[in-house]
């Protein structure tokens, strides 16, 4: 009877232990790997099993999930006619030049510019400029007119003539950004301060003019010098002429 009892207890013992689930992280079934998001592996539970286990971009290695590395790095790693685009096989851009624009041809795949083509200047060096399709040598810009601006006797408004040079230097100073004083000058007629305030007209007239075509203000500085720097001397007109002035100075 006490054998009995024994083997009784055994078997009961048994049964209690199988039937009590293992504890973490040892497990028979996925479900004891769930709260951890895991799956069950071999008795463990483990990341993962297989790819599948994993979110995009990540692959099963044992057991854990990695980055997936590129699925290639140059085109003869892809097959059926794809070419490797970032690491991974894609279909190709192209078949034909008519698939591509401007002067891109199909080179292996991809719509490319061949050697010295170009579908705008930014294709090209930075002395090169796009031409019908081709980068050739920039034309050399010319240079600003920095000539000095002539004015009547008395007279501050700008004279008709001077219009069309100021237009030109607007643009000139827009495209290089450069400072540029506006000297005004007067011949030796008159007061030295009337000479002054007429000098410094004559700036002002000019300033006015060239923010006007918009050239910011801050490029442009006024100063009036008078009658005190002729540039030719003598009491002539022509003198007098070339001394009624504004000049550009860098």
């Amino acid at each position: 009877m006490r054998r009995i009892s024994m083997v009784a207890g055994l078997a009961l013992a048994v049964t209690v232990l199988a039937g009590c689930p293992p504890t973490y992280p040892k497990c028979n079934s996925d479900e004891t790997c769930q709260e951890k998001g895991e799956v069950c592996v071999n008795g463990s539970c483990q990341e993962c099993a297989s790819d599948a286990n994993c979110k995009d971009g990540f692959a099963c290695q044992e057991n854990k999930c990695v980055p997936k590395g590129p699925e290639c790095s140059r085109d003869e790693q892809c097959t059926g006619g794809k070419i490797c685009e970032a690491g991974k096989c894609a279909a190709p851009q192209c078949t034909s030049k008519a698939q591509c624009q401007g002067a891109q041809e199909c080179q292996k795949g991809r719509c490319a510019l061949p050697p010295g083509a170009c579908n705008s200047s930014t294709d090209c060096g930075g002395d090169q400029e796009c031409k019908e399709n081709k980068c050739v040598a920039a034309a050399t810009k010319s240079e600003c007119n920095y000539e000095p601006l002539r004015f009547g006797f008395n007279e501050s408004t700008l004279p008709t003539d001077a219009q069309s040079q100021l237009s030109e230097l607007a643009q000139c100073i827009k495209a290089s950004g450069a400072r540029v004083e506006l000297g005004g000058h007067a011949d030796e007629r008159g007061t030295e301060e009337y000479n002054l305030q007429l000098s410094q007209k004559r700036a002002a007239s000019v300033k006015k003019y060239l923010v006007d075509l918009g050239v910011p203000a801050n490029l442009l500085k006024t100063v009036g010098y008078g009658e005190n720097k002729p540039v030719e001397q003598g009491a002539t007109e022509e003198a007098w002429a070339a001394n009624r002035r504004v000049e550009f100075v860098r």
